[in-house]
């Protein structure tokens, strides 16, 4: 897939979660989560290279123009979008698959400073609450719903819903509304 192509499908992916988007020329000058996503990818792809300073360095400056911080040895899927995304941060080691959306404050962290696999795995089709942190090697399975604020420190299996601090996981009800443990606009 073209550069271009991907640029595409993340400001539609943009689009399609943020219903207070307007146009793409909006996206694309005005959504730091974007900005982070596409500065992550040239940071990723000098990590890849063993470029690992520059990359650093750029993931800290994409840091501190966007509020959200993205550890380029981070592995990132296609049409990822970052809500709000101020004090958002992703580890070295987490995984996050496709069609993922994180709201602002969401932490994809560690909980040891040992080598190896340290930060979570998100399946694809998952949705991360404001505020929400996620911690450790576990494993968040696919079209899984993490409301905000929660705790994570426990696999999860797909299609689950998360809540609490801990965070306890329940299976999804067939067509249950998860809005309420993501959009800012409900009060819970």
């Amino acid at each position: 897939m073209s550069a271009l192509s991907r640029i595409r499908e993340d400001l539609a992916a943009a689009k399609l979660r943020d219903p207070a988007a307007r146009s793409g020329l909006e996206i694309a000058i005005l959504y730091p989560g974007l900005h982070a996503i596409w500065a992550h990818r040239v940071n990723h792809w000098l990590w890849q290279r063993e470029l690992r300073f520059l990359a650093r360095a750029g993931s800290q400056v994409t840091r501190f123009l966007t509020g959200i911080e993205i550890h380029p040895g981070a592995s990132i899927g296609r049409r990822f979008f970052i809500d709000h995304g101020s004090g958002v941060v992703i580890g070295e080691t987490a995984e996050v698959g496709d069609d993922v959306m994180l709201y602002h404050g969401v932490t994809l962290g560690g909980r040891t400073t040992s080598a190896g696999k340290r930060h979570p795995t998100l399946g694809d089709g998952v949705a991360v609450g404001a505020g929400a942190k996620i911690l450790g090697p576990i494993v968040i399975g696919a079209h899984s719903v993490v409301g905000a604020n929660a705790v994570v420190t426990k696999d999860a299996p797909e299609e689950s819903v998360l809540v609490g601090i801990p965070a306890k996981a329940r299976r999804r009800h067939p067509g249950e509304d998860t809005k309420a443990l993501m959009a800012p606009e409900y009060a819970i």
